[in-house]
């Protein structure tokens, strides 16, 4: 019989199958035994097959800060407003983002359900495990653990290059003698990450408290700028009206080489990549308080103010453009701040480009929390190697600082693209797009095809519309996920400078890793597993005997109902 460490004043007795969710440990009839009360969080992160190792010190506010941090609204259409001019012009920022928004308003609400009845931070990994066939879990769930991480590792490198890009474009419009070299780039965006990587370090107290200061800036400083693009531009002092008609503001300038559906389709990179990070609060799960309804909550929220502040603010950029096809080339080198550039004074160029190198970098930051937390939860099911090393949680800070830095130094390593060109580094931000979409699609498609009968919803759900979302969510992913490999130019135009380089850095990336997988992971690895100590983990039998031996020993028994909030 299995022993158990000496109970304190009070021991809590957990059945798994009476928690309202499938697990790694359901159907097994196996009860858990702590030396303390418990709550519903670590009840439901116990069931799941998962000590309570993080302090929950987030709430639906502060994990929705962290959220819209990652999202980071302003930065990210700032360093992706070349996908949007460059392919289909002022419709890129109008109406094909709305379209855009459609799908991903769909996606967002069919993983809030997932999140619901997943609340681990190994997210939809975890959850793509619990829904497919047994056969197939393991490689599905391996496929989507990867997938995934390959867009938190790039996050925070690919925003950072766009803040780098920035500031060194204020530097040129200072000096237009000054133009930047790769090696320049790569050592500024190499501070900002290392500077972000100590931020990202620190515990989750502090982190909840930058994240609400970095959401009151982010909302702050993008309607400042929005205000001052509709009121504050000189249009009329270059004989311009005041803004652009209704036809140029929403019409398709067709920049490549493909047909204006094609095209339009490919615009939404931009809306994609903006909208990456409404995923993060699964991430950050287990550091909430009430996860199974804070979390979803927070995705959600996430989600429809990202589209919505989104669409007006690129609303105001499509009726102030003065040029696309100028914003596009400048010599800058950085559409938004060549967009800038056509409208205003150089001090107000500055003043928002400088919001804009703010919020970058508080994005950056909130980027490398959110990836740490999606390497430390695969590392705890062994699917990296030397995961003991990124599985572990700081005495000090209780978060995954080994997680932090080993993600920064991979991020270092993609960083060398730059001296590529920009065609390579740009396959880290359709990287974010297509990874982030794959990781999705598995865990949507299995909930409403294969586990449609046997998911268990959690507490926030979907109801008669969990299908219609579902429907919507998988069609729209299906399609986007060839269009984000497709390149600007076709033919003998589509040259190695130009092409898209998706495919070599994602889709080669994930060969490896599938490749991986069957020549030896799959000796080791299948599927997630319960880190609870054995001596914790007990048949009904054995825990009707140790419950009896504390009975006798005067110990407090309590066991755990899970009607109950509180024990």
């Amino acid at each position: 019989m299995n022993t158990l460490n000496p109970a304190k004043s009070t021991a809590t007795i957990l059945s798994v199958d009476d928690v309202n969710v499938t697990s790694v440990l359901s159907h097994r009839s196996k009860k858990i035994i702590v030396d303390h009360p418990i709550d519903n969080d670590e009840a439901v992160i116990l069931a799941l097959g998962y000590q309570q190792e993080f302090k929950r010190e987030l709430s639906m506010l502060t994990t929705f800060g962290v959220a819209f941090s990652v999202l980071g609204l302003l930065p990210s259409i700032a360093s992706t407003l070349w996908y949007s001019l460059a392919y289909v012009g002022n419709a890129g920022l109008t109406w094909g983002y709305l379209l855009c928004m459609v799908g991903v308003i769909s996606v967002a609400m069919s993983m809030a359900e997932i999140a619901s009845a997943f609340p681990t931070s190994g997210g939809l990994y975890y959850a793509t495990a619990m829904m497919a066939p047994p056969k197939y879990k393991a490689i599905l769930s391996w496929t989507v653990g990867w997938s995934n991480y390959f867009v938190q590792v790039t996050g925070a490198p690919s925003v950072a290059w766009g803040c780098a890009s920035m500031i060194l474009a204020l530097k040129t419009l200072i000096d237009p003698d000054y133009s930047p070299t790769n090696g320049q780039m790569y050592l500024l965006t190499m501070g900002l990450t290392f500077v972000s990587s100590i931020i990202a370090s620190a515990p989750t107290k502090w982190l909840s408290w930058i994240n609400g200061i970095s959401s009151i800036l982010n909302g702050v400083f993008m309607f400042i700028s929005f205000v001052i693009i509709l009121g504050g531009n000189n249009r009329v002092e270059q004989g311009l009206s005041r803004f652009n008609h209704d036809s140029m503001a929403w019409s398709v300038d067709n920049l490549t080489e493909w047909p204006d559906g094609i095209a339009v389709l490919l615009s939404f990179m931009s809306g994609l990549w903006i909208m990456s990070g409404y995923d993060s609060p699964f991430h950050l799960c287990e550091e909430c308080s009430n996860a199974q309804t804070a979390t979803p909550k927070a995705i959600v929220l996430c989600a429809y103010s990202g589209a919505i502040l989104g669409f007006a603010f690129q609303l105001a950029m499509a009726y102030t453009i003065v040029d696309v096809d100028a914003a596009v080339n400048d010599e800058l080198g950085q559409p938004y701040v060549a967009f800038l550039k056509q409208i205003m004074s150089n001090e107000k160029v500055f003043a928002l480009t400088a919001f804009a190198v703010i919020l970058s970098f508080n994005m950056t930051f909130a980027c490398m929390i959110a990836a740490s937390r999606v390497l430390f939860s695969y590392s705890r099911d062994g699917c990296f190697p030397l995961s003991r090393y990124w599985s572990s949680v700081n005495p000090v800070t209780k978060t995954p600082v080994n997680a932090v830095w080993a993600n920064w130094f991979i991020g270092q390593l993609l960083l060398l693209l730059l001296f590529g060109g920009e065609a390579p580094m740009d396959a880290i931000f359709s990287v974010g797009a297509i990874g982030a979409f794959v990781s999705f699609t598995i865990p949507i498609v299995l909930r409403i095809t294969y586990a449609r009968k046997t998911f268990i919803r959690g507490p926030w759900n979907l109801g008669r519309f969990s299908d219609l979302f579902g429907c919507v969510a998988a069609a729209f992913v299906l399609l986007m996920i060839p269009i984000l490999n497709f390149p600007q130019y076709r033919g003998a135009d589509n040259t190695p400078d130009v092409m898209n380089w998706t495919v070599v850095v994602y889709w080669g990336s994930l060969f490896l890793a599938i490749g991986w997988y069957y020549l030896y992971a799959h000796k080791i690895y299948q599927g997630p597993k319960s880190n609870i100590d054995g001596r914790n983990l007990l048949s009904v039998e054995e825990a009707e005997l140790i419950t009896e031996g504390i009975k006798i020993n005067d110990e407090k028994v309590v066991i755990y109902d899970s009607s109950e909030e509180k024990v």
